[in-house]
């Protein structure tokens, strides 16, 4: 489920063609960020289990990377177009292998809680480029048949990062338990590097647009003082200095606005434009991203914990239940072109309404048949929410994307996908300091999975709601 913002500037290409194994290596940059992103899910209860690592840590490994990916995805875009994207994607790469080396490494869960963030920056550094390569070095049919291989990425991720996830940490190589899961990224990287020197085109703007500083900072500042306190009070019982983080985050955000605005307004290029906000079509198309995405990163934490430490089940078990909501969202996210041509936004509006009937029937399930859940009894549930948000997600994107100018398209992107990746960390960060304080307390795991589970399917709602505002492409 994830994206990454097109080039804006123009392109001096110094050598034009993209090969068949240039463009399997930029495929590789792109999958390995979301395979990392949820190989992780199914190993957190072991992680914690091995490093003693409570919730608030836990959520840490998937938000810290997350929010570094966000936070840094826009400046790494910039960065390509002036040093040479093959370069940033090379050095991307080159530092995701090694922080993925640290991360399986890593000795307690704070080393691999800051080796995580430094694997979501290396990300933001490599991830960018594949969208600028592929827009440089293609053209005609041949892009556009470029473009569904690369959209086709992030579904097929998902699906490896589940399997994957729960095969390396229930076949615990010579006793390594989780650690395989980030080990893996080692051979695959050095792979990755030898193949982009001799394949990939060098392509760099010719008009480079410099990096936001004050932006990256305060918008970097804003979610920590969220963050931290959320992800922190409850277990160490809400000192003064979490209520002195909260009170500073407006502050931090009022300052961030100011300062974007600031910086259009003398024609500068600020690090998300805040003129953006007043069209329509981003407006709108915030107000569905945000809990959409929020939602599905709170479910997918809540639900590995769940699956592990509620019900016992083992990792690769645990991925297997979230296979058929992986699955159902990369073939409707295939097909979400063809039915967007044809019935408009109203593939959101029913794709909200599948996603909530899937969700809906998931707290059925739990309420009728716990503790006696499995691969199958969830299926029906994970199946049908999964291929609504195969129809949300990409639609979504189309949608607000084409109402933005075509000057605006690389800025509009950058905002989309970043408020995508803040939001995956900002709801697994939430929902699942919610689920902690239910799951341990009367309610259980049954009375915690319910009542995220419903939170979610009360966002679905809005979701759809929201889409009703969307302009129709065919209009």
């Amino acid at each position: 489920m994830t994206a990454t913002a097109l080039p804006t500037t123009a392109t001096r290409t110094l050598s034009p063609t993209l090969t068949r194994t240039g463009l399997m290596t930029v495929l590789l940059g792109a999958a390995l960020a979301p395979i990392d992103l949820f190989i992780v899910n199914v190993a957190l209860p072991t992680i914690g289990t091995d490093l003693r690592a409570g919730t608030a840590a836990l959520e840490w490994i998937v938000a810290g990377y997350g929010i570094a990916f966000a936070l840094l995805l826009v400046v790494g875009g910039r960065l390509g177009d002036a040093f040479g994207r093959r370069r940033l994607f090379t050095v991307g790469l080159a530092a995701f292998t090694v922080t993925s080396l640290i991360c399986g490494l890593a000795p307690n869960a704070t080393v691999l809680v800051l080796a995580r963030v430094a694997q979501g920056g290396a990300a933001a550094l490599m991830v960018p480029q594949v969208l600028s390569i592929i827009q440089a070095t293609t053209s005609g049919e041949r892009r556009a048949r470029v473009l569904g291989y690369y959209g086709a990425t992030g579904g097929i991720s998902m699906v490896i990062g589940q399997l994957l996830g729960g095969v390396l940490v229930s076949v615990d190589l010579a006793g390594a338990g989780w650690r395989p899961i980030f080990l893996v990224n080692v051979p695959i990287g050095l792979a990755g590097l030898l193949l982009a020197r001799r394949t990939l085109p060098e392509t760099r703007a010719s008009n480079p647009v410099g990096v936001d500083r004050w932006g990256t900072v305060l918008l970097g500042t804003t979610l920590l003082t969220l963050l931290v306190p959320v992800m922190e009070g409850r277990a160490l019982g809400w000192p003064i200095w979490c209520w002195v983080l909260l009170a500073a985050c407006p502050l931090a955000a009022a300052g961030f606005v100011v300062v974007e605005r600031r910086m259009e307004a003398r024609g500068g290029n600020p690090l998300l434009p805040t003129s953006l906000a007043r069209l329509p079509s981003m407006r709108h198309g915030m107000a569905i991203a945000v809990p959409f995405f929020g939602g599905f990163g709170g479910f997918m934490f809540v639900y590995a914990l769940t699956l592990q430490d509620g019900l016992h089940l083992g990792p690769l078990a645990a991925g297997l239940a979230l296979t058929p909501m992986a699955v159902a969202y990369l073939v409707f996210a295939l097909l979400s072109s063809r039915l967007v041509a044809r019935f408009g936004r109203r593939v959101m509006i029913a794709g909200a309404a599948i996603q909530l009937l899937g969700l809906l029937l998931l707290i059925g399930t739990v309420l009728l048949t716990w503790p006696n859940l499995g691969v199958l009894t969830l299926a029906p549930g994970t199946l049908i929410a999964g291929a609504g948000q195969g129809m949300i997600a990409p639609t979504l994107f189309r949608l607000v994307l084409s109402q933005i100018p075509t000057e605006s398209a690389g800025a509009g992107s950058g905002v989309m996908v970043t408020a995508q990746q803040t939001s995956l960390a900002l709801g697994a960060a939430t929902l699942g300091t919610l689920f902690a304080a239910l799951s341990s307390g009367s309610a259980g795991f049954q009375g915690a999975v319910v009542t995220t589970t419903a939170i979610q399917a009360a966002l679905t709602l809005c979701i759809a709601v929201g889409a009703r505002r969307l302009t129709d492409p065919r209009s």
